[in-house]
């Protein structure tokens, strides 16, 4: 294979994996060079009148499985290899939740604050002209992700629908309700999540009241997974945002801390907490750390000062490769972003299949289901940790990869 086309990142991902499962250079083909890469440049005129170029990206990892499901992330930083890696955790994370899809990501290199809500609505409908082709309910279907949102995915889905001259609501997730998106699609990452370090705490013989919480990163996940947490009777004592951190070691009342956010723009000077920086907070001597930020918060430099008992990675990355050694080292538990925030990606699944059906689920139904789905997954794990004598992140990618490969030779001729 071409070295450009190898996503570099996979590879080590898959590592130990490919040695315990005795891979052959097949499978490791598979399970390293994409299916598809898309990358465009299309040209967008701004308020000023001006037209600049952005560049968008669109990577179709794998999709023996099914149609090939991930997000479309709007940041200055996007690069073709993040789209490679993330659309292969996207392949892996939709075979551990059982979902029939494979997986994809996208996005454009664009730091939304910078341009008018019009802008913004003119650089989505463009990117979707260059990717309409590629994509549809049983080819490769989209989701918002980092800077995107509804709106953005409203915008896309009505460009896509006078492209092919017709509604399809099922080509496009995380929508508007009144487009035919799914009741409780906002914050079911975080419930997902909150669902599995449930299971995983009762098989400790943990108590939620005694069980402290620090949460890194208080966006839409973050801020969502700290306030389910909190009210089920977890004592969650510190949170941070990208402006700074609290702490209160009695425990912060979630509510109020988001309305403190809503009307100041940050969760620093909280009432009755202590100011605490996104560094200290994720040393904090925690029962349960939860990384909600970017990719890569944890690291070789601060991971010997980690002293959380569990990391429940509910940002996409959020612990390296090296970090991911000490961590376990240390005995610490860590619960890998591919299944701790697969709750996205299944309630996008819930929302496809409403859309297909003609149906509308209430929010309700919709965690009941979740809530089932995140439990099988978790039941999963346990049989594959104990078959196999491995750590969560290695029985997570076992099972997965047995199940892609196992699909890819299905399909052979």
């Amino acid at each position: 294979m071409e070295k450009d086309n190898i996503c570099i990142d996979c590879s080590r991902h898959i590592d130990k994996v490919a040695r315990t499962l005795k891979l052959d250079q097949t499978d490791i083909d598979i399970l390293t060079v994409p299916r598809r890469m898309m990358v465009f440049s299309f040209p967008v005129k701004l308020d000023s009148g001006n037209v600049q170029y952005f560049t968008g990206y669109r990577v179709q990892f794998n999709d023996a499985r099914g149609p090939t499901k991930g997000g479309l992330r709007f940041h200055p930083e996007l690069n073709l290899e993040e789209v490679k890696r993330l659309s292969f955790l996207m392949t892996l994370k939709c075979a551990v939740a059982n979902l029939p899809y494979g997986g994809a990501k996208g996005g454009v290199v664009i730091n939304p604050h910078e341009f008018s809500r019009k802008e913004l609505e003119s650089v989505s409908r463009a990117f979707m002209r260059q990717l309409a082709e590629f994509i549809g309910p049983q080819r490769d279907i989209p989701a918002p992700d980092v800077n995107t949102n509804p709106e953005i995915m409203g915008w896309m889905l009505d460009e896509y629908e006078k492209i092919i001259g017709k509604k399809c609501p099922a080509v496009i997730t995380g929508k508007p309700i009144k487009l035919g998106g799914s009741e409780g699609r906002e914050f079911s990452t975080s419930y997902g999540g909150a669902y599995v370090l449930d299971n995983i705490i009762k098989g400790l013989s943990m108590d939620r009241e005694k069980t402290t919480v620090a949460v890194q990163g208080f966006g839409n996940v973050g801020m969502h997974i700290a306030r389910i947490l909190d009210e089920w009777g977890y004592k969650v004592v510190a949170v941070s945002d990208s402006k700074g951190g609290i702490f209160n070691e009695k425990g912060l009342n979630i509510k109020e801390v988001m309305l403190h956010k809503n009307k100041t723009g940050g969760v620093a000077g909280f009432k009755g907490s202590k100011g605490v920086s996104n560094e200290a907070l994720l040393e904090s001597k925690v029962d349960v750390l939860i990384p909600s930020a970017m990719e890569n918060a944890i690291h070789k430099n601060n991971a010997g000062k980690i002293k959380a008992k569990i990391i429940l990675e509910m940002a996409n990355g959020p612990v390296t490769t090296e970090a991911d050694d000490i961590l376990l080292k240390k005995k610490i538990r860590i619960v890998p972003d591919i299944l701790a925030n697969a709750g996205g990606v299944i309630v996008s699944y819930f929302e496809w299949v409403q859309n297909l059906k003609n149906e509308r689920w209430s929010e309700e139904e919709v965690l009941k289901k979740l809530r089932e789905k995140m439990e099988q997954a978790v039941t999963e794990l346990s049989k594959v940790c104990y078959n196999y004598n491995c750590n969560m992140r290695e029985s997570l990618y076992i099972s997965a990869i047995k199940k892609v490969l196992d699909a890819e030779r299905k399909r052979k001729v």
